[in-house]
Order: structure tokens, then sequence, then C-alpha cells
């Protein structure tokens, strides 16, 4: 593969000459990388790379000791099903902690601040 002069994306030659870009959390997971000291392979619940396939591409290198660290708010499927793919420890989900809570009701607060066409009354919060 060949870099992309001026941009993050790749030259896959078995794709037709097609370009595509590296993933938006790629540099997140190598400042986490650094932070940590131990590579960092992104995964998806429910999408591509998952999980079993980001702990292949660790195993591949090396790596027997690999923890799959989620964002899940809640248990349920999608973290039984990524901690059940984890071949060493698996973090429980953030469940109801005071930071999660302050970071929903600040998110809430800029939406409902960019969209502040409606009155107070019609306004509601879906946490997913």
């Amino acid at each position: 593969m060949r870099s992309r002069p001026g941009g993050t994306g790749a030259r896959d030659g078995g794709r037709r000459g097609r370009t595509h870009r590296a993933p938006p959390h790629a540099g997140r997971a190598a400042a986490l990388a650094a932070r940590l000291g131990v590579p960092v392979a992104p995964a998806h619940a429910s999408a591509a790379p998952g999980v079993a396939e980001a702990v292949r591409a660790l195993a591949a290198r090396g790596r027997t000791r690999v923890a799959v660290a989620s964002y899940f708010t809640a248990p349920g499927r999608f973290h039984t099903e990524t901690a059940g793919a984890a071949p060493w420890i698996a973090s429980a989900p953030l469940g109801a902690h005071p930071d999660v809570a302050r970071l929903v009701l600040h998110r809430y607060d800029a939406a409902a601040e960019a969209g502040r066409t409606a009155p107070a009354a019609h306004h509601a919060l879906v946490p997913v």
C-alpha cells in the first residue's frame, strides 16, 4: 500500500485503485497505544473489524494476553458477545458512573443549545 499524497487514505492495488481512508478512530487508537505502551486494535460490536478479528490480529503479532475494553453503558447482547471474544480479560459496562451521566447531560445540553427551535416542553432524551 502506498500513502496517498495530501490525505490519510491509502491505495489498495487489489481493489482496482480505489482509495480508502484510515478509520476515524485510528488516531485515537494510536494515542491510546502510546499512553499504555501496548498495541491497540480498535474493533466494533456490530461492524467490521469485529472483536474476534482484532484479537486475531494482535495474536498474529505475538500478543497472548489481550484485554477487551468496551464502551457499553449497560450489560446486554453486545457486551456479552465482545466479552466472550476476549482471550484474557474484558471490562465491565460503564454503567451508571457519575462521570458518564455528566457526559450524557453535557452532550444533551450542547445538542439542545444547537437546536433551540422547539419549546423545552417538547424535548426528551433517549440514552443509547
